[in-house]
């Protein structure tokens, strides 16, 4: 289990961080949702296919299906299909920067659910670091089509953090998925599908042009279904399934480091001063609010053990 659970904390922190660039590469010469849909649904058929090659527990439940319709929907549709719609406007390493947030969204989330917990003051501070961080990022020309960020992109990165929080905390809350690859094959399938809806529903086949669509975003892609969603999307829903929430979502931490360094490196993407400022500040308030949600909760778990 120590084993399983390391590997998987590192596919989410270093796979992840990587998946940034891809998407920026991949929607390139693709349509962005299209693209999405298309990763997380032949991805989820790999697994489900390997599921039943297994042919150890049977295929998904009836309830692993409601589970990874909902949790797709939140996860892939809402989180992921905002970040590859607002990376055509907004560079992969900022995009990593605006998604570190889902911790803040997760503590105000869990104070505001029925019998939620007040945070305790360093959550506080730990928040309002985060937003003075934000702030720095966007700036004040960026909500006017002037800055380096796009207002309207950090906007759609801001919804599709809160998206993929609520699919997070619904995921570990839901009853556990009949196996591990049965849960993860249904999110995936299911969220890849309402992905090709909704870019079914906004015209993008008739812009779907794949004579023309460069290399680097086609192999952009397949990296996408294979290490993104194969690799690091099946390590997170088993970090749900086996940590808190709070633990998982530290990727916050190392995956907008990984995305700046392949942004600048390998993209050219601009990293100024106050971005390096900026980063510092959420990824430190970030760190804040995990350290202090840890902390309040283990005497609880200690308690609940005895």
């Amino acid at each position: 289990m120590r084993a399983r659970l390391i590997a998987a904390f590192a596919a989410v922190y270093v796979v992840w961080g990587s998946t940034y660039l891809a998407i920026r590469f991949a929607v390139e010469t693709l349509p962005p949702l299209l693209m999405a849909g298309a990763r997380f649904a032949v991805a989820g058929v790999i697994l489900l296919l390997w599921s039943r090659l297994r042919n150890r527990d049977g295929g998904p439940t009836r309830l692993d299906w409601r589970t990874g319709f909902v949790s797709g929907g939140l996860l892939l549709l809402g989180g992921n299909g905002g970040v590859v719609w607002a990376e055509q406007r907004v560079p992969s390493g900022i995009a990593a920067l605006l998604v570190a947030v889902v911790p803040l969204w997760m503590v105000l989330l869990d104070w505001l659910r029925p019998g939620g917990r007040r945070p305790p003051v360093p959550v506080f501070a730990g928040l309002g670091l985060g937003l003075v961080g934000l702030a720095m990022l966007v700036g004040p020309d960026g909500f006017h089509g002037h800055g380096d960020v796009s207002g309207l992109g950090a906007v759609v990165l801001m919804l599709a953090s809160l998206s993929w929080a609520v699919g997070s905390l619904f995921t570990q809350r839901s009853p556990r998925a009949s196996t591990g690859v049965n849960g993860a094959a249904t999110q995936m399938l299911c969220g890849g599908l309402c992905l090709v809806a909704a870019a079914v529903a906004a015209g993008e086949p008739a812009h779907l042009d794949l004579a023309h669509a460069s290399s680097r975003s086609v192999l952009a892609f397949l990296y996408l279904v294979t290490f993104g969603s194969l690799v690091g999307f099946t390590a997170y829903v088993y970090l749900l399934a086996h940590t808190t929430a709070a633990k998982a979502a530290t990727y916050a931490y190392v995956n907008p480091v990984i995305a700046v360094v392949l942004g600048w490196s390998l993209a050219n993407e601009p990293v100024s001063a106050r971005t390096l400022i900026a980063a510092a500040v959420i990824l430190g308030g970030v760190a804040i609010i995990t350290v202090a949600r840890e902390t309040v909760t283990a005497p609880e778990q200690e308690r609940a053990a005895a």
